[in-house]
């Protein structure tokens, strides 16, 4: 029949109709009829009659073989065994002949051990390969996630290392399959009810066997959320490895002293990606740092729309923003592009000037376009400041840079990002960057930390030589010159906390006065000796492996490989846990961790008071402890060594925490958000006072009800108000078709 066709289709184009080529087909189509001849006909029965025998003489098998050991006898263990490791048997056939494909042949712990090598994002690929075999693989699944956080023993007693792969001995977040089979099942119900989308399969699955496994689909989303946490694995399409700093400030929330952003929600029917994908924002938004179009406050998290989440798949945020009333946030999408909103006053947004050289603030998301051809694997806020990380390593920043914040060798502000090439910088690879109040840090491939910007207080963590500047140009005085001498340690004044907090109390509205105003308080000026406007590495940490960094208002914290964490800035309400409220000019070792032998994974630094998350997932948090911003009650004011904080839940297990001013974040293995303290809005108190909370739950951890970060659910949808004919008293605005009939009614 095809033949025929062929035939016909080669004839020359001319002698062809569409007539002859219906009659062609019509004439295929009944020797195609007649080509079943009796013989093939009678093949076929026979072939069908041989399958049906087959199938009795089996069934009589089973029956003799039930018969001979009894009814309630089961088969031998190894017949069990081998029925428990073929997959096949509880695959069903479908017309795509899912048992002849060469992985499901595998016996089900042999599967598992392949399984178990593969990202969640190439799981999800492999669970769509064939009909019913998604349904099949739950023990594949308990045995993937573990991998993830549990170490192994091989048969020499040596521990594999999961997790983190910048932790020397990776995470134990869980000790047996079992324990990983609670934490898979608590995921799908952490943070509450939260509306996540289900599959019209899994819910046709859910019907059939309440009591399986009727959230395979959502697999590979938890998966994705969990590489994330431990891992720093997030499969973007800028990066060839996809790759994450694993220790990355902003992985899942950032906090301001007056905002927060959380990645939630997102997923759904796009490729966008599986949940956490969209971003929600709360608290003050007079600057427009919420990015929802408008100069309003938010007391719970709302999602922002203009399909982030939905379309733009968002991987890393950062709040910045300080106690002189100005704020502004970056996003990271899974392009390497970035994102950013809020005030434009000092150039932190990257945007440069609109028409008329204003610096107008951005109310909603904006791409950077000067970074559009620059692909970024990390972003970071200051006070003032803001920077991004390259996938080829370099460092770029943008914003105010009276302090040398900025690290390109002068005090003048930049509008645009530019890159930072001095102290050598430029020949190191950068994977990761944290901003505080007027200093930055950085990481590199080596484990070398760099710093620069305002060097009071001793968060810098290095000598530096006092410099005087030009007002203009910003170059050192010549060596020598009015007795300032070459490398010599320049010692900060003794830390001024209660004229720090008198400051930061009597903040205006006004962010330049602020600025004035703290300085003047702690006799700076803006030719401060202490600025130090290009890179220098921290050399008391030469021969220490760092492989994260954290920027407070003013102290800072770095990780090494083993999960020690270095301290070091200003002491006061014991930030620095060192069990005293003394400052520090060079990185010193919380010993309290190493004297309760436990290792730290991820870590932050907010407004004098820190927070820290060990490898077992168990939360601790030191500083300024008042209205509950660290979770610790609010009996509480101040504590200068590490405490447990316990959030109500034995069970709860935490992969990242992050601090602000009066309130932190506390993100859990399952998901689940809990919030500390909080930020007055709309002319509020900041803290809990004006919560509807129980008298003995104040000062406690809060469970964000309805918020999980890898929950995929709906997109929603952006109300459009359309604009109604307004009255001028007796004047009404009209259209022009109805101006013009009106016109030509009065000519008439």
């Amino acid at each position: 029949a095809l033949g025929s066709i062929l035939t016909s289709l080669t004839a020359p184009i001319h002698l062809i109709s569409s007539s002859h080529l219906v009659h062609s087909l019509v004439d295929c189509n009944k020797q195609s009829t007649m080509a079943k001849t009796k013989e093939e006909r009678e093949q076929r029965r026979l072939e069908a009659k041989a399958r049906a025998e087959k199938r009795k003489a089996a069934k009589d098998a089973a029956k003799q073989q039930k018969e001979l050991h009894g009814d309630n006898d089961t088969a031998t263990a190894a017949d069990a065994k081998m029925n428990i490791n073929d997959l096949r048997k509880n695959l069903p056939i479908s017309k795509e002949h899912n048992s002849s494909l060469a992985m499901v042949t595998l016996p089900i712990d042999a599967l598992s051990r392949v399984m178990r090598y593969l990202p969640a994002r190439e799981w999800g690929a492999v669970s769509l390969t064939c009909t019913g075999l998604n349904l099949t693989l739950g023990g594949c699944r308990v045995s993937h996630i573990s991998s993830r956080l549990m170490r192994r023993e091989d048969e020499e007693g040596k521990q594999s290392t999961c997790g983190s792969m910048c932790l020397v001995g990776g995470l134990q977040l869980c000790v047996d399959r079992k324990e990983a089979q609670e934490i898979l099942d608590r995921s799908f119900v952490g943070g509450g009810e939260t509306n996540r989308l289900v599959s019209k399969k899994m819910k046709l699955s859910r019907k059939k066997n309440p009591n399986g496994d009727a959230d395979a689909d959502e697999y590979p989303a938890y998966a994705r959320f969990v590489e994330e946490a431990t891992l720093g694995y997030s499969a973007m399409q800028c990066s060839r490895d996809a790759l994450f700093p694993t220790h990355v400030q902003g992985r899942f929330a950032s906090c301001s002293p007056e905002h927060t952003l959380l990645r939630i929600g997102g997923g759904g029917n796009t490729a966008s990606g599986p949940g956490g994908s969209g971003v929600a924002s709360w608290g003050v938004g007079k600057r427009g740092q919420l990015g929802f179009g408008k100069r309003e406050d938010e007391p719970e998290p709302r999602l922002l729309l203009s399909k982030i989440g939905w379309g733009v798949r968002i991987v890393q945020v950062a709040a910045g923003g300080g106690l002189v009333r100005v704020a502004h946030s970056l996003l990271l999408t899974s392009t390497g592009r970035v994102l950013s909103f809020g005030t434009a006053q000092y150039g932190a947004l990257g945007h440069g000037y609109d028409a008329g050289k204003q610096l107008s603030d951005c109310l909603r998301p904006r791409y950077i376009d000067a970074l559009k051809n620059e692909k970024c694997i990390c972003v970071a806020a200051g006070e003032l400041h803001s920077g991004v990380v390259t996938m080829d390593g370099d460092v770029y920043t943008f914003g105010e840079g009276f302090c040398g914040q900025l690290g390109l060798g002068d005090r003048r502000p930049q509008l645009l990002p530019k890159q930072v090439t001095l102290g050598g910088l430029e020949d190191e690879c950068v994977n990761n960057m944290s901003m505080g109040c007027r200093h930055t840090l950085v990481t590199t491939d080596d484990g070398d930390v760099y710093s620069w910007g305002l060097g009071r207080f001793g968060v810098l963590g290095r000598s530096y030589t006092d410099f005087t500047y030009n007002n203009d140009v910003g170059m050192a005085v010549p060596e020598g010159e009015e007795g300032h001498v070459a490398g010599v340690a320049a010692r900060p004044p003794p830390m001024q906390a209660a004229a720090m907090d008198n400051i930061i109390n009597a903040a205006n509205d006004d962010g330049t006065n602020d600025i004035m105003a703290a300085l003047d308080a702690l006799n700076l000026t803006l030719d401060d000796p202490s600025d130090q406007c290009y890179p220098k590495v921290i050399d008391s940490l030469q021969g220490v492996r760092c492989v994260g960094v954290s920027a407070g208002h003013r102290h800072s914290m770095v990780l090494d490989e083993f999960g020690g964490l270095y301290t070091f800035g200003s002491g006061a309400s014991g930030a620095l846990g060192h069990g005293d409220l003394q400052g520090q000019e060079y990185p010193i070792k919380v010993q309290e961790f190493d004297n309760m032998r436990v290792r730290i994974h991820q870590f932050s630094a907010g407004v004098d008071m820190s927070l820290a998350v060990d490898t077992q997932g168990t939360v601790y948090a030191w500083g300024k402890a008042s209205e509950g911003r660290l979770g610790l009650g609010m009996g509480r004011l101040q504590t200068a060594l590490p405490r447990e904080v316990d959030v109500g839940d034995a069970k709860f297990k935490a992969v990242d925490v992050e601090c602000g001013y009066v309130h932190s974040l506390i993100v859990g293995l399952d998901g689940s958000v809990y919030q500390c303290g909080g930020v007055g809005v709309d002319g509020k108190d900041d803290g809990q006072q004006d919560l509807d909370i129980e008298e003995n739950q104040r000062g406690l951890p809060r469970l964000l009800s309805g918020f999980n970060i890898w929950h995929r659910i709906a997109e929603p949808k952006e109300k459009v108000v359309k604009e109604q004919w307004k009255k001028y008293g007796k004047y009404e605005l009209k259209g022009r078709s109805k101006m013009l009939q009106e016109g030509v009614r009065s000519i008439g």
